[in-house]
């Protein structure tokens, strides 16, 4: 069964690669003819990488593992937030964090540092400060949620990295293709698609033609997300499920009040210093 058809994909426009004189030469294979000076993809071909990669996507998300999109493009942006958010993934769609996945214990520094301060807020710690380090500590916050927010579930390296526009991204590619990272793309004529794994070719500027690849990716996707959770629920019914351990009483529970108090009041002084400090 294929994901998508020839005529959904040319009514969104997907055909339609870039000028003639802006070609690469190795997307070769994957272009139908020159029309007007612009080069034409076979749709025919863009319609089995589609199958191909949905078909990689769905195994992925049926073991469980996560897969990053990659999209900072303007028309892609909120496509992919959308997309990727329907099936639970994490996505970029600001700017690519250099070295995100080549230098990720750093980045989860800095994901921890936006839990670090929630935990502030919420344990009464905030009450203390002033109004300007309040000011300083939530400008902080803003700006690490805008960055990083999409990705603060991201615990470990990706599984793969789905990426439109592999020119403009092409930073997060050689840092995944460094890793060993599965590369899933959309790929234009006038883009080099030999670091790819997974190929789609298709206009990656239309809007539209991101829309109808990433429906077809993200329903493959969640078909493997429902599947895991199918096998799951027969695991439990088999009594397979593994036992739960007893929760340990953390120490910070056993903690005096006044004494977490001061803890707390410690972190947040020692949270801004480090903060002036950078």
């Amino acid at each position: 069964m294929s994901r998508t058809n020839f005529d959904t994909l040319l009514e969104a426009g997907c055909h339609f690669g870039h000028l003639k004189r802006k070609w690469n030469p190795a997307m070769a294979p994957y272009i139908f003819m020159e029309r007007n000076g612009i080069h034409i993809i076979d749709l025919h071909k863009t319609v089995a990488k589609i199958d191909e990669a949905a078909e990689a996507l769905k195994q992925i998300a049926k073991s469980g593992k996560k897969v990053l999109f990659v999209a900072t493009k303007k028309q892609a942006k909120q496509v992919v937030a959308d997309k990727a958010t329907s099936v639970n993934m994490p996505y970029v769609i600001e700017r690519w964090p250099g070295g995100m996945l080549t230098n990720f214990p750093t980045i989860r520094k800095a994901v921890k540092k936006m839990a670090t301060i929630d935990k502030l807020t919420s344990d009464g710690t905030f009450s203390n400060l002033s109004k300007r380090e309040i000011l300083q500590i939530s400008r902080q916050r803003a700006k690490l949620e805008k960055n990083l927010g999409s990705i603060a579930d991201l615990t470990r390296l990706p599984s793969a990295l789905f990426v439109i526009d592999v020119m403009k991204e092409n930073i997060a590619v050689r840092e995944a293709n460094r890793l060993g990272i599965p590369v899933f793309a959309v790929v234009d004529t006038n883009s080099d698609p030999s670091n790819v794994d997974f190929v789609i070719p298709a206009n990656d500027d239309a809007t539209k033609s991101i829309e109808v690849i990433l429906d077809a990716c993200c329903a493959a996707m969640a078909e493997g997300l429902e599947e895991r959770k199918a096998e799951k629920v027969d695991m439990e019914a088999a009594g397979e499920a593994p036992a739960t351990k007893g929760k340990k009483k953390s120490a910070k529970a056993r903690l005096d009040k006044a004494e977490e108090e001061a803890i707390n009041a410690a972190k947040a002084a020692a949270f801004l210093k480090e903060d002036e400090e950078a």
